[in-house]
């Protein structure tokens, strides 16, 4: 996962000067203790542009929100109207402050100091209203969504933007066969295969779990292998990610996966907190939902150098959604699971060579994520799916510096007097199950009962062509 930089589509974290996006190591600024970075909403947008917001949220399924823009620009008056109440009586506390530390005899120490006294309580009631505005300003402004990028559809309908190994005019033929026998979906050819095991993984762990066997653990690990080798071809610095993080660094990533479902926001799990833990403050965890969560966290609360932009980093881990459902033949089986292996790297080039018919999709307000300014789908054609087929592979979002924001990250410019936050861009380079299943449906060949395995795949299987069945 990519913290901060590529844009477009593919799977990583990468961080990047604001107009170019990137990211990299820097000098730590924030204290030992886990919450300690500064969040930094752009209240200052927000109250400028009152319509803007809250048209965005709404157009982003955050009806909810709606009135915070006007809410937020009428407490930032106030708190422009406090900041002028408060110049008169600190100009002359301060005079009078000066007239106490002045070697002058005539002055009356006494009626001075009382009269500071008497001004203070003025000051410190106008300041306290000012920081309770001031943190419901900040707290409101991290609710509302990120922008959304001109080049985003506005509703629920995606834009078609190229196909990848498809000709629509001339599909595939394993595309285009009827017979129940042809179109075996992933569950059921990974069943016949012992490539999968569903049974048992829901005896040791419930629905939505999935146990790989034999040629299907390790087509798991070719995929991981081949994405990390493309990724590193393309200079991205690979990284193990924690798949434990503070709940406050999953809130703000902006992370809140959403179902198909209308009425069903799907949530990060969170781990149970000892009830010692809870009593002395520490911080919630959660399971990461994705690398991107932990891999953009590595420069929380951090002054990165203009001059170490671009960072790109790629990152396989477990990662887990509470997401998982029955929701028919076209989310059964591999592709909607609890846990599944993400890598993030380059995903036009990894699943074009693995020869899956894709198409890449900009994607409608309706479906883009707190975090995203922008995002963009790979779908496969999945012969044993109901028309149209279609299935997302893999995703990548542009989030300019909604997330930096958050995590409290900033670059330094040359002179080290200026900091501003970088932008963030994570993809998916392969969401492993799902490609997977992919694979299994297109290189399934019913007459001789076994699975082709692209070529690409093939170096880290020891050689393997073709998956059959043990005798």
């Amino acid at each position: 996962m990519l913290a901060s930089g590529s844009s477009a589509r593919w799977t990583a974290v990468r961080l990047r000067k604001p107009k170019r996006r990137l990211f990299t190591p820097a000098s730590t600024r924030c204290s030992s203790s886990p919450s300690a970075f500064k969040q930094h909403p752009d209240i200052a947008h927000i109250r400028d542009n009152v319509a803007l917001h809250e048209t965005n949220a709404v157009l982003r399924n955050y009806a909810q929100h709606r009135a915070i823009p006007a809410q937020v620009a009428a407490r930032a008056g106030r708190i422009s109207e406090i900041n002028t109440a408060l110049k008169k009586p600190r100009a002359q506390i301060k005079a009078l402050q000066s007239r106490l530390t002045a070697k002058d005899a005539t002055v009356d120490k006494a009626r001075t100091v009382a009269e500071i006294r008497r001004m203070k309580p003025v000051v410190d009631k106008l300041v306290a209203e000012q920081d309770a505005l001031e943190e419901a300003n900040r707290r409101d402004a991290l609710l509302l969504p990120n922008l959304t990028s001109p080049h985003t559809p506005v509703g629920d309908e995606p834009r078609l933007i190229s196909y990848i190994n498809y000709d629509p005019l001339n599909p595939p033929p394993q595309t285009q066969t009827q017979t129940a026998e042809d179109t075996a979906d992933h569950s059921a050819i990974g069943e016949e295969l012992g490539l999968i095991d569903f049974a048992s993984a829901s005896m040791a762990s419930g629905w939505g779990f999935y146990y790989l066997l034999n040629e299907g653990a390790l087509l798991e690990q070719a995929l991981i292998q081949y994405a990390l080798a493309v990724a590193r071809r393309h200079g991205w610095q690979v990284a193990t990610p924690p798949s434990l993080v503070y709940s406050h660094v999953a809130d703000a990533c902006g992370f809140q996966p959403r179902d198909n479902s209308a009425d069903e926001l799907q949530q990060i799990w969170q781990v149970a907190q000892p009830a010692r833990d809870s009593a002395a403050g520490k911080p919630r965890r959660s399971l990461a939902a994705t690398a991107e969560i932990p891999l953009a966290a590595l420069h929380a609360g951090k002054d990165m150098p203009a001059h170490a932009l671009p960072v790109r980093l790629v990152g396989s881990s477990r990662c887990f959604r509470a997401e998982a459902g029955a929701r028919g033949v076209d989310t059964r089986g591999l592709y909607r699971v609890h846990e599944f292996t993400k890598v993030v790297a380059i995903q036009t080039d990894i699943l074009s060579a693995l020869g899956l018919p894709c198409r890449v999709l900009e994607m409608p307000t309706a479906d883009l994520g707190a975090s995203a300014f922008r995002k963009i789908d790979i779908e496969a054609l999945f012969p044993s799916r109901r028309h149209p087929g279609w299935g997302e592979l893999t995703s990548a979002s542009i989030c300019t510096d909604y997330q930096a924001r958050r995590l409290d990250t900033r670059i330094l410019d040359p002179s080290g007097s200026r900091k501003k936050f970088p932008h963030t861009i994570n993809g998916t380079a392969v969401a492993v199950p799902r490609v997977l299943a992919a694979i299994l449906e297109h290189g399934w060949r019913p007459r001789d009962r076994c699975v082709v395995i692209p070529e690409p795949l093939r170096p880290y299987m020891d050689g393997m062509a073709v998956i059959q069945r043990a005798r």
